[in-house]
């Protein structure tokens, strides 16, 4: 479902990405992770079709970010890094305005956002304006407008980030309820949630790829916080599994 190959980015000379090459098949939930600074957003911008990468291809469903990016993006759902929304709008205006723009109408279209709305729990601020709302708020409108349209496809950079700990224990059994029929890419600081939700695991530090396996056997090496300190501070430029 998403296929990455040889991805980079350069930014003037600083090599942010470097020749970043992983697939996700449908089912899985990989779990992106690495230091402030490592490459993990910019990857996530690259495979949206945000941002367009130097080099290297990233393919959503089998369609080409790049040459066939709006079937590409029909597929996917995205949450970015601060979860970005009209301020002015309110979250039922704002998920009227995305569903129009994914394509829903009528009777589905009003069933789809009250599903969402009950999913991440907007009841009691879907009418106050989204620049009144708590971090933990915008960033479950940010979850919602993702989710719209059922995409194949998730990318979620920090999705549980300005959660508290009740919201973080619910978005993270939202996303492994919807994982069987998804392929799901999680960017995330929170060791614990690679655990709790990811069944496979990514780490990435001065933008190459250093560890590509399961969380359980990230597990078998000890700590959590110690075996990725161990691993990002490796300076190889080979993954390990």
């Amino acid at each position: 479902m998403i296929e990455i190959k040889h991805l980079t980015k350069d930014f003037g000379s600083l090599r942010a990405v470097d020749d970043v090459t992983f697939n996700v098949r449908r089912g899985e939930v990989l779990g992106f992770l690495g230091p402030n600074g490592a490459g993990k957003s910019t990857t996530m911008k690259m495979l949206t079709g945000f941002l367009a990468p130097t080099s290297g291809t990233a393919s959503i469903a089998g369609h080409d970010i790049e040459n066939d990016g709006m079937a590409a993006k029909k597929k996917l759902g995205y949450l970015p890094e601060g979860a970005p929304a009209y301020s002015d709008m309110t979250p039922a205006a704002f998920l009227e305005f995305i569903a129009d723009i994914r394509g829903l109408t009528g009777d589905k279209k009003k069933a789809r956002i009250a599903e969402v709305v009950r999913l991440v729990h907007l009841e009691a601020v879907l009418h106050q304006s989204i620049d009144t709302l708590s971090k933990g708020f915008k960033r479950r409108v940010g979850l919602a407008q993702a989710i719209l349209h059922d995409p194949e496809v998730l990318v979620l950079d920090e999705p549980t980030d300005g959660l508290d700990p009740n919201q973080k224990h619910e978005v993270r059994a939202l996303i492994r309820s919807m994982a069987p029929n998804k392929a799901i890419v999680l960017s995330t600081h929170i060791l614990e949630e690679v655990e709790a939700v990811c069944t496979r695991a990514i780490i990435i530090a001065r933008g190459k790829l250093l560890f590509d396996g399961t969380p359980q056997e990230l597990l078998s090496r000890g700590p959590l916080d110690e075996v990725f300190r161990n691993i990002t501070s490796t300076p190889s430029r080979a993954a390990v599994s």
